[in-house]
C-alpha cells in the first residue's frame, strides 16, 4: 500500500529534483577544456630592442647626411669679398680644398656630385665677382651666371712664328710684361727668365724657343703676365710632343723629340689641308731616309727673317743660310714655326707613301708624285692653272 504523501520518482531522468536543484556542485574546468592555461591572457609581444636601435642609427645617419649636404652647399668659406681670378686650365674641382679647410663637414664627394648634376660647361678663365665668405653654391652660381670681369684674349694661328706670338702678347692690353720688351722682343736671358727647360741647340740658337708654344686662341684674366702665358703654352706643347713621341711610328729618321718638332713645323708651313699632313710628312721622311735634301721653301723664308718681302728669288734659293734646306743637308737647326698638335702627330705618323715631291694644284691642295718627271709635269699643270686664273681675272 503506497503512501500518498511520499515523493514520486521523476519520469525525466535529466530533470533534477528540487533537492538536487538546491545543491550547487562545483564546475570541473577540466571537463570543458583540456588545457586551462590556454584561457589565460597572453602578455603582448615586446617590440624588438634591436629594431629600435636600427631605427635610431638610420635616423642619426640621415640627419648627419642632411647636415653634411647643407654644409657642403651653404656653409660659408673664409673667402674675402672681391674678384676671384680663374686661370686658364683651372677646373671647378680645384676650389674644393679651400672649402674643405674652411667649412666643417664639407664633403668633396657631395660637391663633385653637385657639379656633375648641375654644370654642363667647363670653367672659363676670367675674373669673377664673389661675395664675402661665399658658400660653395654661391661660388658655383657665380661661375654659371658668368659674372666675369675683364679678360684678355691671345690668338695665335697655326704656322705663325714665336715672334708673331710675342708681338701679339705685347699688343694685348691687360697683360703685364715681365720677360718681353714692349716692342715684342725677348729680354736678355729670355729662356732663363721664363724658367722653362725647353730643349734648344747650343750656340747662336740657344735662346730660340721657336716651335715650343701651342698655337690656339686663349682667354686669360686681366693682369696675367707674359711669363704666365708663355709657360702655359709651353706646357701644352711639351705635353703634346711627349705623348706623340711615346706613340711614334717605327723607323723614323728623328734622333730626338726636338727633331720631330722641327719636322712638324715644316709640315705646318707646307699645308693647311688637314688630310695632307701625313702625306707631306711622308715626302720629307722619305727624303731624309734617302739622304736627299728637303728643299722646302718655308725654310728659305724663315732664314731670311725680316728681309722676306713675299717673294723668293733665285738669289735667295742659292743663299746658304743655316735654314735654307736647298743648301744644307737634313733638318734646319730649329723649328721654323709654331706647329699644331695635329702636325706633331703627322710628323710621328707619316703616310704609307713613296712620294718624294709635291706641288700646289692651284685649286687647293697639292699633287704628290714619286719621280722628278711626274713632278715636273705637275708643275706645268700648276702653271697652266695660274695662267688661266689670271686670264679670267683680267679678260
Amino acid at each position: 500500500m503506497s503512501d500518498s504523501n511520499s515523493k514520486k520518482p521523476s519520469n525525466n531522468p535529466n530533470k533534477p529534483t528540487a533537492t538536487e536543484a538546491e545543491t550547487v556542485h562545483p564546475t570541473d574546468v577540466s571537463l570543458v577544456c583540456d588545457d586551462p592555461s590556454r584561457h589565460k591572457k597572453q602578455p603582448p609581444k615586446p617590440t624588438s630592442k634591436r629594431g629600435y636601435q636600427l631605427l635610431l642609427v638610420f635616423g642619426l645617419i640621415l640627419l648627419f647626411l642632411l647636415a653634411m649636404a647643407y654644409q657642403t652647399l651653404f656653409g660659408h668659406s673664409n673667402q674675402a669679398a672681391g674678384d676671384l681670378v680663374v686661370e686658364e686650365g683651372q677646373s671647378y674641382y680645384g676650389f674644393l680644398p679651400q672649402f674643405q679647410r674652411d667649412v666643417p663637414m664639407f664633403s668633396a664627394s657631395l660637391a663633385k656630385l653637385y657639379i656633375k648634376a648641375t654644370v654642363d660647361a667647363p670653367l672659363h678663365a676670367g675674373t669673377y665677382e664673389v661675395p664675402k665668405n661665399a658658400s660653395f653654391k654661391q661660388l658655383m652660381d657665380a661661375f654659371k651666371e658668368g659674372q666675369k670681369v675683364d679678360m684678355v684674349t691671345i690668338q695665335i694661328i697655326e704656322g705663325k712664328t714665336a715672334a708673331d706670338l710675342y708681338k701679339a702678347i705685347t699688343k694685348t692690353e691687360g697683360v703685364v710684361l715681365e720677360v718681353l720688351e714692349s716692342n715684342g722682343k725677348p729680354k736678355a736671358d729670355f729662356k732663363q727668365l721664363l724658367g722653362i727647360d725647353a730643349f734648344t741647340p747650343e750656340g747662336e740658337f740657344s735662346s730660340n724657343l721657336e716651335g715650343w708654344f701651342t698655337p690656339d686662341t686663349y682667354y686669360y684674366a686681366r693682369g696675367i703676365t707674359d711669363k704666365q702665358i708663355l709657360n702655359d703654352l709651353y706646357k701644352r706643347q711639351q705635353q703634346a710632343l711627349d705623348k706623340a713621341w711615346e706613340n711614334r711610328a717605327a723607323d723614323l729618321p728623328y734622333k730626338t723629340p726636338y727633331e720631330a718638332l722641327i719636322m712638324a713645323s715644316i709640315i705646318e708651313k707646307e699645308t693647311s689641308v688637314e688630310s695632307e699632313r701625313e702625306l707631306v710628312s711622308a715626302v720629307f721622311v722619305n727624303r731624309l731616309n734617302m739622304g736627299m735634301r728637303l728643299q722646302t721653301d718655308p725654310t728659305i723664308i724663315y732664314g731670311m727673317g725680316e728681309r722676306y718681302d713675299g717673294n723668293i728669288r733665285r738669289t735667295d734659293i742659292n743663299e746658304k743660310t743655316a735654314y735654307n734646306t736647298y743648301q744644307i743637308d737634313g733638318l734646319p737647326p730649329t723649328p721654323i714655326a709654331l706647329p699644331s698638335p695635329e702636325s706633331i702627330e703627322a710628323a710621328m705618323h707619316p703616310a704609307d707613301s713613296d712620294a718624294l715631291y709635291f706641288v700646289a694644284t692651284g685649286t687647293g691642295g697639292h699633287k704628290f708624285t714619286k719621280t722628278l718627271a711626274d713632278h715636273n709635269r705637275a708643275v706645268q699643270e700648276y702653271l697652266q692653272v695660274m695662267r688661266e686664273q689670271r686670264k679670267a681675272d683680267n679678260p
